[in-house]
């Protein structure tokens, strides 16, 4: 069987080459790894995918080329340097092990070594870039493209661009949303007595965190292949679903009323969805839409996980839904940049471009205006994106309220959302990773008047 690192070396190239999500890759050929194994895997290709520019700023010191080798080689070099810096591995063995794995490549060997040798010996004398442009100083102590950090720089100021640009190179703690039905603190004293350290979460009253989930075998526990009874945590998790405080803000927001009739517009893989059919006690009607045939199979997984009966899904285009009726409440999650989930999809620092931001913006406004013809009068709608960018919020909810009489903000929310509020408005929310501990969503509530 491969080890840890060669499944990280394969994820990697993969992830470099093809596009192929950490999370996918590590699925395709981690499988047969025990859950130790897994878990360095996995600890290595998300920390590479965090420090990669980084780690390629400081072999830079000592490769005359990066360019010459393959990428292969590349990454192999990636994956020792940031045991080197990053992890407590022994310096012999991680040079070992590198050089052995370039051998099996069929690469060169001779470099790897001669390489991770002058790092051992000189790296510690290698001081961080000039601090005189910040964006590229930001740019590569944290890996990010430069061109947001300008953004944020000139949004935020350097000292918390960088705050925010560190907080996405941390490792998120497992927040698990519990269903209305269950007492938190009951739980939380459950996983506690077991010595699994729990914690309510600060704004989402449906929240807990796992700071250290390492004893949980999620993957098990959610399989659907999975029938066993278990004990009273593994009951307790088969009945939630992992799901992040501020994603859970969203449903929340929205606060459908039982028995209403509510589309959720891009609804895989189905957090939202479940989140929302549990507010109305699996009651009323709601309509999970999705465009991607290929994302259709994890929001059926979590219905028949969860056995709601009050959920259909619909193969569609959320900008054509015609024939499927008016709603009481509709959730516009938009397909976005996803800048304010860095921190559990670093690979996406290296997907989104400049120009990106814009183009979804204007497809954020088309799906806004093409929802909204199907909510009912006084009927409410929340728009929100995974993203801190504000050309994909308050710009597009700004652009939606000029273009379309009849509908407004709604101004009222719970205590926990009011703490969110940005400055420019009541009715539209923003969470930031490095000020609340939790992604980054952007939300408006919007309501239809006739």
């Amino acid at each position: 069987m491969d080890s840890a690192r060669k499944i990280a070396l394969n994820c990697l190239d993969r992830i470099f080459s093809s596009n192929l999500h950490p999370k996918d890759a590590l699925d395709k050929f981690g499988s047969n790894l025990d859950q130790r194994e897994r878990s360095f895997a996995k600890e290595l290709v998300y920390g590479v995918l965090r420090q990669r520019d980084y780690l390629d700023w400081l072999l830079d010191f000592f490769l005359k080329k990066r360019s010459g080798l393959s990428l292969s080689s590349l990454n192999n070099l990636r994956l020792a340097l940031y045991q080197l810096r990053f992890l407590r591995v022994p310096d012999w063995a991680l040079v070992n092990e590198a050089v052995e794995m370039e051998k099996d490549l069929r690469g060169r060997p001779s470099v790897i070594n001669a390489v991770l040798r002058n790092l051992i010996r000189h790296g510690s004398q290698i001081k961080e870039p000039e601090q005189d442009d910040k964006a590229s100083y930001i740019a590569v102590i944290t890996s990010h493209p430069k061109w947001l950090v300008q953004k944020w720089i000139k949004r935020f100021g350097s000292d918390e661009a960088i705050m925010l640009a560190k907080a996405n190179n941390e490792q998120p703690p497992l927040c698990i949303r519990l269903p209305k039905s269950m007492d938190r603190r009951r739980v939380v004293t459950i996983l506690s007595s077991e010595g699994i350290e729990a914690r309510e979460t600060e704004y989402s009253p449906s929240g807990i965190i796992l700071d250290d989930a390492s004893q949980l075998n999620l993957q098990e526990i959610y399989s659907e292949s999975n029938t066993a009874a278990g004990d009273e945590i593994h009951k307790i998790l088969r009945m939630s679903s992992v799901q992040d405080e501020a994603s859970q803000l969203i449903s929340l927001l929205l606060s459908p009323k039982k028995g209403a009739r509510v589309l959720d517009a891009c609804a895989a893989p189905g957090g939202k969805t479940m989140h929302i059919a549990d507010l109305m006690e699996d009651s009323g009607e709601i309509i999970a839409a999705e465009f991607d045939e290929k994302r259709i199979p994890a929001l059926e997984s979590n219905i028949r996980r969860l056995g709601l009966r009050s959920v259909s899904i619909m193969q569609a285009d959320a900008r054509d839904l015609s024939e499927a009726g008016l709603f009481d409440s509709i959730l516009l999650d938009a397909p976005c940049s996803a800048t304010g989930v860095v921190r559990r999809n670093p690979d996406i620092k290296y997907r989104i471009m400049k120009s990106d931001i814009q183009r979804l913006a204007a497809r954020q406004l088309e799906l806004l205006n093409a929802v909204s013809a199907f909510v009912k009068p006084r009927g409410k709608i929340v728009y929100s994106v995974c993203s801190v960018q504000p050309e994909e919020g308050e710009e597009v909810v700004k652009a939606f309220l000029q273009n379309n009489e009849g509908f407004s903000i709604i101004s009222e929310a719970p205590e926990y959302m009011r703490q969110l509020q940005i400055s420019e408005g009541a009715g539209m929310y923003r969470t930031y990773p490095h000020r609340h501990s939790m992604d980054g969503f952007f939300a408006a509530h919007i309501q239809r008047s006739r």
